[in-house]
């Protein structure tokens, strides 16, 4: 709650001393946020889901714009890679993050071009604990990354826990995923409530040979910067607001944090 959803640190002390109002606030909040019961108790659902893997940047509640609408002035951006995890080659980490920007310029008036210019508009690293931006990595789990939004200095970079197992499959975690996530950020997106979205905070995988950015994220980059320049436009998976009542499924299984459902297989 300190963390994602701004509980002043005497929160803490005034409700070890008085009334525990504000942290039942800020847990009921946070419940609104995910979808859940807003009981302002850790119940399991709650506590379940705080346990997940996820972004480091804090829930702003907004499906769009992180607060004060930040964005980039110019469409033509820049990144420069300055510090490579060793878990993955040079050319691996190149073609995730690549790959994880086209999911934004495909939906945009955007392009990115990769660069050697110590002056980027993006800068990307792999880093471990603290690394000096006070927003330090809390080791494996947990944390996987955070990205600051658009400006100058810090403004748009990224970062990447190295004390992660990153990939470019289903184990663990897979940087194309959690760079796409990233990168939302780097352009002026919060994290949306939508747990079909790109921009949702926790992570789940999602095959990225077949992956498309959902309507959720379109419509907010979209909103930042204009529509794509292709002359068709793009259209995304929307998350259902309920599921079928008639849906059956043959088997339910846990796996990586995540519940699977298996249908006919």
């Amino acid at each position: 709650l300190e963390k994602f959803y701004q509980l002043p640190r005497r929160g803490l002390r005034s409700q070890r001393q008085n009334s525990p109002s504000v942290i039942v606030e800020k847990l009921k909040e946070m419940q609104r946020f995910f979808g859940l019961s807003g009981t302002g108790k850790p119940d399991r659902q709650t506590l379940a889901v705080m346990r997940k893997p996820r972004c480091g940047v804090p829930d702003s509640g907004d499906f769009m714009l992180t607060p004060g609408n930040p964005k980039w002035e110019q469409t033509n951006l820049t990144y420069r890679i300055i510090k490579y995890t060793t878990q993955l080659s040079e050319a691996d980490v190149e073609e995730a993050i690549k790959k994880a920007f086209q999911v934004w310029s495909n939906a945009s008036s955007l392009t990115f071009t990769k660069t050697s210019q110590e002056e980027a508009d993006i800068k990307i690293a792999f880093v471990q604990g603290d690394h000096g931006d006070n927003s330090p990595f809390d080791g494996p789990n947990g944390i996987l990354a955070h990205a600051f939004q658009p400006g100058q200095g810090i403004g748009g970079d990224a970062h990447f826990d190295e004390d992660e197992i990153w990939t470019m499959n289903s184990s663990s975690y897979n940087l194309f995923l959690v760079a796409a996530h990233e990168f939302g950020h780097s352009l002026g997106l919060a994290h949306s409530t939508d747990p079909g979205a790109l921009m949702y905070p926790n992570y789940a995988f999602r095959d990225p040979s077949t992956y498309t950015l959902p309507q959720d994220d379109i419509n907010g980059i979209q909103a930042i910067y204009g529509p794509s320049n292709n002359p068709i436009q793009p259209t995304g998976p929307s998350t259902p607001t309920a599921c079928d009542p008639r849906l059956t499924f043959d088997a339910i299984t846990t796996l990586r944090g995540e519940i699977l459902f298996f249908k006919d297989k």
